[in-house]
């Protein structure tokens, strides 16, 4: 077995794993990302598009908003529609100057990815049987297989940025963890089009139908989801079904002038949430969970409980 050493080895390479890891770069800890997937699967992954300012000021210190705050598309404000009524909700003007920036989960992962290489930092693709040990003790690790290689990467302090799904979570022993879930009777359908978006800003429908949301990940693609029941399949929603019962649950000027056309994405996300707490751990998420597990609270002048409020990821 080979054995390696850091002092942050992280678990996950979407986005709260590749910006933990630079964040810690800046600072002078080295950090050591695996990942159970290819580079090219997580960046297939659709995600959000929209991001908030708490989000967006963390990629400004990780050094890597040159291109978000190129391209990226900032929204002073949102809407809300209820049952036909829109109303202009000031997002700036009520928080003091706070915005949003339309700019997609798989940009800002890119732009991740391609800081991390050009820093050389490490990081384990298609990373197998990831295991960590000893989380507890002043000596944990990660055990996992890499091009048919067994390494043993040994560090201070382990992060686990995989999601509820992911091996972190689990590897809390049920005794010590509490878990809250909620589980809502329907889901989110999306659907992505290249086409342009429907409105310069969001807009969040309540309609008697359920909900709807048109959004958006630039001036020439859109994303617009619908509250379906959690009996739904896919394969009933038809492009042509989708548009009609959007236009139903949007404001009418809007439907009335709303570009359709092909999907190049189209999905149900059930509706949940999930929380697991511990008073040694701290928990954040953006579409994914961010869990760190850690046993003292300074590294190098920056305290783990700074840095997760400051990773305290709002979406």
């Amino acid at each position: 077995m080979k054995t390696i050493k850091t002092q942050v080895a992280i678990i996950g390479a979407g986005p709260s794993g590749l910006l933990l890891g630079q964040l810690l770069a800046k600072q002078g800890i080295t950090n050591i990302i695996v990942e159970r997937v290819t580079g090219d699967y997580v960046l297939g992954r659709i995600r959000a598009g929209i991001l908030e300012q708490g989000f967006v000021d963390l990629v400004r210190e990780a050094g890597v908003a040159e291109r978000m705050d190129a391209s990226g598309d900032v929204h002073d404000g949102f809407e809300i529609s209820a049952n036909g009524q829109r109303y202009h909700i000031d997002l700036k003007g009520l928080t003091g100057g706070k915005t949003v920036v339309c700019y997609g989960q798989v940009e800002i992962t890119q732009d991740l990815m391609d800081a991390r290489e050009a820093a050389g930092l490490p990081i384990y693709y298609e990373a197998s049987e990831v295991q960590p040990h000893n989380v507890k003790s002043d000596t944990p690790s990660i055990t996992f297989e890499h091009a048919g290689e067994q390494y043993e990467l040994q560090c201070d302090y382990i992060a686990g940025c995989d999601g509820f799904h992911g091996v972190s979570r689990q590897t809390i022993p049920e005794e010590l963890r509490t878990e809250h879930e909620r589980v809502y009777p329907f889901g989110w359908l999306g659907l992505l089009s290249d086409t342009p978006p429907c409105n310069s800003e969001l807009i969040y429908c309540k309609h008697e139908r359920g909900f709807a949301l048109a959004s958006m990940r630039s001036e020439t693609r859109s994303r617009y989801y619908l509250q379906v029941p959690l009996t739904d399949n896919v394969e009933d929603w038809s492009d042509d079904k989708f548009w009609d019962e959007l236009k139903l649950r949007l404001p009418t000027d809007v439907a009335e002038n709303i570009i359709t056309g092909p999907s190049i994405e189209k999905s149900i996300t059930p509706h949940d949430l999930s929380c697991v707490s511990r008073c040694s751990m701290v928990v954040c998420s953006w579409s994914v969970m961010l869990l760190i597990l850690y046993r003292q609270p300074v590294l190098k002048g920056l305290t783990l409980r700074h840095l997760m409020w400051q990773l305290s990821i709002r979406s």
